[in-house]
């Protein structure tokens, strides 16, 4: 309930990716419990219309734009210099910006593939470091790392559209796992956890089959779809949760 995510209040949450989907539920939910979400994505005008949104629907929190283009290490470098100058610094960050081109092992482009590196892994990383090192440099014990994993990140389905995304979400599950492990050995309780959903009903199958909307239509239409709602209130849950507890 709201007492869970009481402690949370006031304080800064970066969530990648929020201009659209489970992103911008996100970002919308945690603004709903009295935070401020700095939401980033290279078109920031989406986000904009958001935080108006938040505003006029008298949310606690609120939400600040920030157009930052992830597969550029600069740019995240400083957005995270503009939050620390600007709100002190990140208490949770939630590495939500993931995309999948469709290019198979046998046949893809590699700008596709590096595309997914650049966005699924090496931001997923830079993020995590900035954030982690923004609450060790204020003595902040309690922070959270998120990490919007994937079901694909925990077995290969024979869809050769999605081999290469699946693998960059692998490497997602591992980092996580490594995470873990290393804020433990810093004897810190900064909590880290990945949330793999299945099919979420977002724009997401429509970027991955753009030159086939039908194809990413039936996506959706095969089976009950998450929403992306569900994954915000997953993602209070798991903030929600008292610091001794860790979801993993």
């Amino acid at each position: 309930g709201r007492g869970a995510m009481e402690r949370w209040t006031g304080r800064v949450a970066l969530v990648t990716g929020a201009s659209v989907g489970i992103g911008a539920a996100v970002a919308r939910a945690l603004v709903q419990h009295g935070m401020k979400g700095v939401g980033c994505a290279r078109s920031v005008d989406k986000i904009e219309k958001l935080a108006a949104e938040c505003q006029s629907a008298g949310y606690p929190g609120t939400l600040i734009p920030y157009k930052c283009d992830l597969s550029n290490e600069e740019e995240i470098l400083s957005m995270f210099s503009a939050i620390k100058t600007l709100h002190q610094g990140v208490d949770v960050c939630i590495n939500n910006a993931g995309l999948a081109r469709p290019e198979p092992l046998l046949s893809g482009k590699t700008e596709g593939w590096r595309t997914m590196i650049d966005v699924n892994v090496m931001a997923v990383s830079i993020c995590t470091r900035e954030a982690y090192q923004s609450m060790k440099e204020r003595n902040i014990d309690d922070g959270h790392i998120i990490n919007i994993n994937s079901m694909n990140g925990h077995s290969v389905v024979p869809q050769s559209v999605v081999h290469f995304y699946s693998a960059t979400k692998y490497a997602v599950t591992a980092l996580t796992e490594g995470l873990r492990q290393e804020l433990r050995e810093a004897k810190t309780h900064i909590r880290a956890t990945c949330i793999s959903p299945g099919l979420v009903e977002t724009g997401f199958a429509f970027k991955l089959h753009d030159n086939d909307p039908e194809r990413a239509a039936a996506t959706y239409e095969s089976i009950r779809c998450l929403k992306a709602e569900d994954m915000a209130n997953a993602v209070i849950y798991v903030l929600g949760a008292p610091p001794h507890v860790q979801v993993g």
